[in-house]
């Protein structure tokens, strides 16, 4: 005698061994022997055998039409034995009998489940509606299978255009576009960024990255609309200096400036000298709502999206030639010690004249020139040697200091790169063709120290001044410089440990960072009104609008940042193929696991994985061949043909680290298509 019964939702049969009144024993085909419940046994019979039993009522219960079947149940609940005489007789057999239990098993839509073995009608408008279900899944099903062979044969449907960077990096799994991309992924073998490409979906390697930016960050597009600045009606006195600048060619938004006087008298007084929007804007005006979206200037190569409209920043930048709204910060320093005497804030017009620039004069003012050591004339230089020595002499001081503070030096071992893209002008984004030129700057050179430690200056001078007076900032802060300690952003005047100040907040950049903005409206605030500042500021202590700032700033310059690093590493290995660079010279820094290695290049800001490094340690300095490059993953590999030097320990792990993780960030690129996602539609 042979039993069937369900265990599990699965129906099972085998051979009755001993039986009682609650329970049975069975053996299975497999041998198996399992204990069943009374109340799970269906149907006891003699053949045929077991497993041709399950094979044949399978086979038959896919001709049982569940329309046919559904007319021919009764109207109160039934079993699967009553469904069988009335579908194919009154003598159907076992068979039949357990193909139709089979059947009504899988139509949940037609026969709602009722006690043992038994069944009931599903009422008329849910069978209606479940059969629509069915047709429309059946409808999407097919659609995905049409799209999908578009694209096997190289064409792209139209929605899947549409869609294209939703499914590559935001995708809904359910949606008919992503399963056709996973499907034709799978038919054709081929990687999705290559079928799309194929299939004329991605234009190019660069237009995916650009378009790729602009669906994550952008979406309505980087177009402002039509404002006009403010003019700044404040009766501001003219300041008793000549201020200069230091930056790059392309720099528009000239946020700071520096000068001074008294020099050779005894006692100097250095003027850093900061745009001032913050005397025009006011928080929640249309302007201030577009810096409050944008958060910050979004730098690449060739090109930049700045946080203000142009005409914005016109009407704020320090152009040389103009006498420029400012807020000054004046600090009195010893001529002889650099010991600081005194600060005042004023709020104040500033003769700017000139605009020195990086590109243009690194390679004449060095450290030898200011020095003494190199006696050329450099008379075209608009500043003095005097007055560009002692800003030297003054970074160099404040350096020491902070590094005194931060218990070890800051290492600048690695440069700074700089690219230049062959272009007419840098007003439109590139087409990703252009001839690229990567160049160096040593960190630490005179012109970007001087510039760096004047701001470090004034950025914590007026963080601790906020502070004295009760007004809050927006502060950046780190409690230590052990391994994991991060910087943070809050409101509180807390120590900077890896700059080695009491304080930081950033002001120094108006015009391409809202914080700084923000800041500046306090800090004004201050310089008007002094100790009952906290009263006039726009922003309160515990003000939740700061905090809010705070967050929304975190995370667009962290994104405008992985956005930085991509388009440059898009850059890089555009370089390495124009200028077709087979070996590098590179240094080990992170074992990767399977014999891979993570490998800084010498002379590219470029990192990447390398086989054939195995035995040898982090630091040691490698001779690398090349693999192809791929811009659209923006990778490439690498394989280690000689072994040059052996590891040089680095002064600062922690700088180090944060490159890696910037690296890492930036390629090889990432999608969210997971070709081990089911194709088969559930009608979402």
């Amino acid at each position: 005698m042979y039993a069937l019964f369900e265990e599990a939702g699965k129906f099972m049969a085998g051979r009755i061994l001993s039986e009682a009144e609650a329970s049975a024993q069975v053996e299975l085909d497999s041998g198996k022997r399992v204990k069943v419940k009374a109340a799970a046994m269906l149907l006891k019979f003699e053949k045929p055998a077991p497993a041709s039993l399950l094979s044949e009522a399978a086979v038959l219960s896919q001709s049982i039409e569940l329309e046919l079947a559904y007319e021919f149940a009764s109207d109160e609940e039934f079993g699967f034995a009553d469904l069988a005489k009335d579908y194919f007789s009154d003598g159907a057999g076992t068979v039949q009998q357990v193909a139709a239990l089979l059947r009504l098993h899988e139509a949940p839509h037609y026969f709602r489940r009722g006690g043992k073995g038994r069944y009931r009608k599903a009422p008329a408008e849910i069978v209606q509606q479940a059969l629509l279900a069915i047709e429309k899944k059946k409808q999407v099903q097919a659609q995905i299978e049409a799209w999908s062979a578009e694209l096997v044969a190289g064409a792209c449907p139209e929605p899947i255009r549409e869609q294209l960077y939703k499914i590559l990096f935001r995708p809904d799994k359910n949606t008919p576009e992503y399963k056709a991309v996973v499907e034709a992924s799978k038919a054709s073998q081929t990687a999705p960024l290559d079928l799309l490409q194929k299939a004329g979906a991605i234009a190019s390697a660069w237009d995916f990255h650009w378009q790729r930016f602009l669906f994550d960050l952008f979406p309505k597009g980087t177009g402002f609309p039509a404002l006009q600045a403010p003019a700044i009606t404040d009766d501001l006195p003219l300041a008793p200096v000549q201020a200069f600048s230091i930056d790059d060619s392309h720099t528009t938004e000239i946020d700071d400036a520096l000068s001074l006087q008294g020099l050779g008298s005894g006692t100097v007084t250095v003027g850093i000298h900061i745009a001032a929007p913050g005397l025009a804007l006011t928080p929640g005006s249309a302007i201030d709502q577009l810096g409050r979206q944008r958060l910050s200037t979004v730098y690449m190569p060739g090109y930049k999206i700045t946080m203000l409209p142009d005409s914005v920043v016109q009407a704020y930048t320090l152009i040389e030639g103009r006498d420029c709204p400012a807020v000054s910060l004046y600090v009195t320093f010893s001529e002889d010690t650099l010991e600081v005497q005194n600060t005042e804030t004023r709020l104040e017009r500033v003769p700017i004249l000139v605009n020195l620039r990086h590109d243009q004069l690194d390679d004449r003012i060095t450290r030898e020139w200011l020095e003494g050591e190199d006696q050329s004339d450099h008379a075209d230089v608009p500043v003095s040697r005097a007055t560009l020595g002692f800003f030297w002499r003054l970074a160099q001081t404040l350096k020491a200091r902070r590094e005194v503070v931060r218990g070890k030096p800051e290492s600048f071992n690695r440069p700074d790169y700089s690219f230049k893209l062959d272009r007419p002008s840098n007003d439109t984004p590139p087409t990703g063709e252009e001839t690229v030129l990567i160049g160096t700057r040593k960190r630490g050179a005179p012109l970007d120290l001087m510039v760096a430690e004047a701001m470090i200056l004034a950025n914590s001078t007026w963080g601790q001044w906020m502070a004295s007076v009760g007004v809050p900032g927006i502060y950046r802060s780190q409690a230590s410089m052990a391994p994991g300690v991060k910087v943070r952003m809050g409101t509180k005047a807390l120590p900077h440990a890896g700059i080695g100040v009491p304080s930081y907040a950033w002001s120094t950049s108006p015009l391409r960072r809202y914080t700084d903005l923000v800041n500046q409206w306090q800090i004004i605030a201050c310089a008007r009104h002094g100790a009952t500042a906290a009263l006039a500021a726009p922003f309160k202590p515990k003000d939740a609008e700061l905090f809010s700032i705070i967050s929304g700033f975190d995370a667009a310059y962290s994104a405008y940042n992985s956005v930085q690093s991509s388009m440059e590493r898009y850059w890089t290995l555009r370089h390495v193929q124009q200028q077709g660079i087979e070996e590098l010279e590179a240094s080990l820094v992170k074992e990767m696991g399977g014999g891979v290695w993570l490998v800084r290049a010498d002379s590219l800001p470029l990192m990447f994985s390398v086989m054939g490094a195995q035995g040898l340690m982090r630091g040691a300095r490698v001779r690398v061949k090349l693999g192809e490059v791929d811009l659209m993953a923006l990778d490439v590999h690498g394989t280690v043909t000689a072994h040059l030097d052996a590891p040089v320990a680095t002064a600062d792990q922690e700088a180090d680290e944060a490159e890696e993780d910037e690296a890492l960030a930036a390629g090889p690129l990432t999608i969210a298509v997971d070709l081990n996602d089911s194709t088969q539609s559930d009608g979402a």
